[in-house]
């Protein structure tokens, strides 16, 4: 059962579902499946009885986040928190969605499971919050933190700049963030694969896809696959405040999840080209 399916990945969730010919997935909608509605959650787990809760559901308004504290950890810790009792309660397991938001991004090497989480920004907060309150309700967890997703649904960085790059004719790039792009659809086949092995290796797992790059990079890389002529510059973070403060440096290391639960991951410009030719097609 997919909590958040009218979202990103729910949507990529779905696509995957059916290309890949795999029954059984339930997208309830958001009125029947508030994650902050504890009784009416329960109503939904009794009914169908799911060997699975995927938790796609999350306050991901990075900047207005920093004034909207109270409904980010409502979604983000308690909503996490409900669907975690939940999964414990029904024997379940829970596929819970994080962040690479989680840290602070200070250092210079790709962060592991084991190092401190210390989260710079009121989103990175309540979504360590939501960790914690998973692991504290049931063992059954995967946690999963992901970075920069984007795909051919919902709002992201790729279509921005795809219909920025066709609208003007320059523009400034962050070019001192460093991260992974991660695409949803690799995401979601991460998820479907860990369901259908049921290997009940739980814990947190980090999931981008490959390599390093930056904002800017990412934008000239989208331009030049999209065919798109625009004249992009690099600016530092400090050109260009935002209410949030973002990590400088938050690539994420993934020889846990390739160890430990068989995954591949594709690099992050080959699953580029694939978005945009969606996107284009």
């Amino acid at each position: 059962m997919v909590f958040g399916g009218s979202g990103q990945l729910g949507n990529c969730l779905n696509a995957v579902a059916m290309a890949k010919n795999i029954s059984g997935m339930i997208f309830p909608s958001e009125d029947q499946a508030n994650v902050l509605d504890l009784d009416g959650l329960d109503k939904l787990f009794a009914q169908h009885q799911p060997a699975y809760a995927i938790n796609c559901a999350a306050y991901t308004a990075v900047d207005k986040a920093e004034d909207d504290i109270d409904l980010a950890r409502k979604i983000n810790k308690d909503g996490a928190e409900n669907l975690a009792k939940l999964c414990e309660k029904y024997n379940a397991t829970l596929i819970h969605v994080s962040t690479d938001f989680v840290f602070a991004g200070s250092g210079n090497l790709p962060l592991s499971e084991e190092d401190i989480a210390e989260p710079i920004n009121v989103y990175g907060l309540t979504k360590l919050e939501g960790e914690i309150a998973v692991a504290e309700q049931t063992k059954r967890h995967y946690t999963l933190r992901t970075s920069w997703l984007y795909s051919e649904y919902g709002n992201n960085f790729v279509k921005t700049m795809i219909r920025l790059g066709t609208e003007k004719g320059e523009l400034k790039i962050i070019a001192d963030q460093i991260g992974t792009p991660t695409y949803a659809i690799d995401l979601a086949g991460c998820i479907l694969h860990i369901i259908q092995n049921d290997q009940q290796k739980y814990g947190i797992y980090h999931y981008s896809n490959e390599g390093v790059t930056s904002w800017y990079d990412f934008a000239k890389a989208i331009f030049d696959i999209a065919g798109i002529s625009v004249k992009a510059y690099p600016v530092r973070t400090s050109e260009y405040v935002t209410r949030a403060v973002r990590p400088a440096f938050s690539v994420m290391d993934k020889a846990k999840i390739k160890k430990e639960l068989g995954i591949e991951i594709p690099y992050w410009r080959e699953s580029l080209v694939k978005c945009i030719g969606v996107l284009k097609g």
